[in-house]
Order: C-alpha cells, then structure tokens, then sequence
C-alpha cells in the first residue's frame, strides 16, 4: 500500500496499460507463435520416424495397401529451370501410390521439353496445360482446377514448380495429417533455401513467423490459411464447394483465400516435422518479394471478419505496446511519471523480447533454419509497417 501512495494517477494509468499489452502479447506468443515448438514435442505426432527404421523396413505390405492414393499438383508457368531440379524430387517420393500432375500453365520457355523428359523416364507423371494468353484474370485457379479434375485420386497434394521436398518421405508424412476421418485440409510448413544476403534474412523471418501464426492459429482450432508450396485437402472438398467460385476475381488467393473459405476447427489438421517440409527458391531482390508479397496481401479483404478482426488485434496491440513504451521513457525523462514506470516497462520489454527470441529462434532451428536473435526486435517493429504500407497499394499481378 505504500508503494501505491508513493506515485500518482498517471503512474498507476500507465502500470495498467503497459501491464495488459503485455499479458496479451504473452498470451498470443504462448499460444499461438508456440505452437509448432508443442506440436514438435507432441508424441502424438511423431507415430512414424523415418529416420530411424531403414527404407526396407518403412511400411508393411499391408499397410502400404491402406494407404490411400494422392495426386500431387504443380502449376508451372516459364518454370523450365527449377522443373529440372527439382521434379525428381518429388516424382521419386517413397510412397505406395502416387502420381504427378503438372499443369504447363502457358509458359514460354523449356518448360514442355524438361516436362517430356521427364515423362519417359517416370509412369506416374501426367500433364495437362492452360493455353498459353488464356483470358483468364488467374491462370493459376484455372491451372488448378484443370488438375484437380485430372486427378485419379481423392487427395491433392500441392507444391509449386520451384520447391524440393525435405525428404523422400515428404508425401507419407503429409498423409499422415488425414489419418483422422473427419480431416479434410492438411497444412504444411514450406522455407526458403537459406542465403548469405540481407534481403533473405528478411524473407527468412517473414516466412517463418507467417507460418507460425497460421499453422499455430489451426492447432488452436482458428485456421484462416494455407500456403500452397505445401498444402493438402481432399478433391471433394474442392467440388463440393464449387470450387474457386466467387473468388475468380481476385487475382491471388487460390491457396490462403481457398483455404479461409473451407477450413473449420474439425476439418484441418497441421504436420510439421523435418521430412514434411518443403523448401523453396528465395526471390533474390527486396523488390521482387515486395511484388510478391503484394500479391499475397491483396485478397487479404475477402477473409471472413473474424479472421481479419483477430489479424488485426495482434499487431495493433504490437504498436501500442511500442507507442507506450517510447511515451513512458519521455514522461519519465521530464518527470511525468515516476522512475519505477520506467524500471517496470523496461524489465516487461526486456521479458517479452527474450521470450520472442527463444520462441522464434528455437522454431526456426526445429525447423532446420538459423536463428534471428536481438535482429527480432528490428523485424518486429518493421514488418507490421511494411504491410500496412502494402496493404495501402493497389494490385496488379496475375500470379
């Protein structure tokens, strides 16, 4: 009681509000942002190890035969270059039954001689093409609805034309994720190949914090999206709801807006472990991920109000947090308020930064990435900016 006589109104105003943004910032990084570091240590999991039986050994006769059929998806457009790296990877997967469906979305380039390649050298590969100046606004949604009815199987399985899988046990472990009967969307987690260059270092962290955020989001029972490097869902789901209908206009969207529409707290289940990962061909200037990025946040306007109300809170909550913290520092400099505000803000900022540090970074390494350290709290106040000053732009890309 002391305590409180010795400061005044605006001390006590101050306590309480730096107090509740930071009970709520703890309480999203606890639950949400932990949430791959939990599913990690989950034996629930982790029923298959693949690195610890041989290939010889990794599933009986008949429990391949239960194993249902996947058809794995790529929409390739001028993609001719990393076709011929990267294909084989997913073409050689170590999977009872499987094919490849890569849809040759008009490109200009290789892309037609690498695929033909490819198709005397694998049974399972199939093509099918978009024609090239389709009047279309996505190519892309019509590449993939294009596949989907070419697909033999119940399940799809998608990447992208410049990705490799972690593992030759990439589909297994994805499939893995449906072993529930009422799961209808399975989400993957998908890096960038790590590069000595700042502008990665950037790409690195935005891509994995996004995923934190969403595939912690889905284990907590709120999906709201997936990225299509590494998603999976079942072909009927995709009829059943007619498809991308009503979302043909926007030029983006044919995988986190799809996934917005479709996915509920019973249908989607999240795998992340070493072999379900997905790597992926970084952009190599801040300006074509900028590009990028746009054109990712551009559909973000038709997510339902809830998902766009809890994207907001949290990096509202972020600003005000900082706001607060910088006007805590000048009314104490000029003596305002109290020092003990100050000593208060700064030890609750201290344990909030650490806490985002160990959370982040130790994912990241889980995830077979480097760490960020004290560069998170440079990227924490800047990517909320970025994005909004993004969000402020108009659109205009195809892909």
């Amino acid at each position: 009681m002391d305590f409180l006589t010795e400061i005044g109104r605006y001390d006590i105003v101050a306590l309480v509000c730096i107090a509740v943004l930071f009970m709520y910032q703890l309480y999203f990084l606890i639950r949400y942002m932990a949430g791959i570091r939990r599913r990690f240590r989950h034996k629930k999991y982790h029923r298959f190890r693949w690195k610890e039986v041989s290939d010889a050994s990794v599933a009986s006769t008949t429990e391949a035969a239960n194993r249902p059929g996947v058809s794995v998806v790529i929409c390739a457009k001028n993609e001719g270059d990393n076709l011929r790296d990267y294909l084989q990877a997913v073409l050689s997967q170590d999977y009872p039954l499987f094919e490849v469906i890569v849809v040759n979305d008009g490109s200009e380039d290789n892309t037609s001689l690498v695929l033909e390649h490819y198709l005397h050298l694998y049974p399972n590969l199939r093509l099918t093409f978009v024609p090239q100046h389709a009047i279309v606004k996505s190519t892309k949604k019509l590449a993939l609805t294009l596949a989907a009815k070419a697909a033999t199987y119940d399940y799809l399985l998608l990447t992208d034309a410049d990705c490799v899988p972690q593992s030759c046990h990439w589909i297994s472990e994805m499939m893995e994720g449906f072993a529930d009967k009422n799961t209808e969307i399975v989400l993957g987690y998908s890096g960038y190949f790590v590069e000595n260059r700042l502008v990665n270092r950037f790409i690195q962290y935005e891509t994995l914090t996004t995923a934190m955020l969403y595939l912690g989001s889905a284990m907590s029972r709120h999906p709201y999206m997936g990225v299509g490097r590494n998603l999976a869902y079942r072909k009927d789901l995709f009829f059943r709801n007619g498809g991308f209908s009503g979302m043909l206009h926007e030029r983006a969207g044919d995988d986190d807006l799809l996934i917005n529409r479709l996915s509920t707290a019973k249908n989607t289940e999240v795998v992340v472990s070493r072999n379900s990962i997905v790597w992926s061909v970084p952009k190599r200037s801040f300006k074509e991920w900028l590009t990028q990025k746009r054109r990712h946040l551009s559909v973000s306007h038709a997510y339902h109000t809830s998902t766009k109300l809890r994207l907001t809170i949290e990096p509202l909550s972020r600003g005000l947090w900082y706001i607060l913290l910088i006007g805590i520092a000048v009314m104490c400099s000029i003596g305002i308020l109290k020092p003990v505000v100050a000593i208060v803000a700064a030890t609750l900022f201290v344990i909030r930064l650490l806490l985002q540090i160990i959370i982040i970074s130790h994912t990241a390494h889980l995830l077979g990435t480097k760490g960020f350290g004290l560069s998170v709290l440079l990227f924490d106040i800047f990517m909320p900016l970025m994005q909004l000053s993004m969000l402020a732009k108009k659109q205009n890309n195809k892909w």
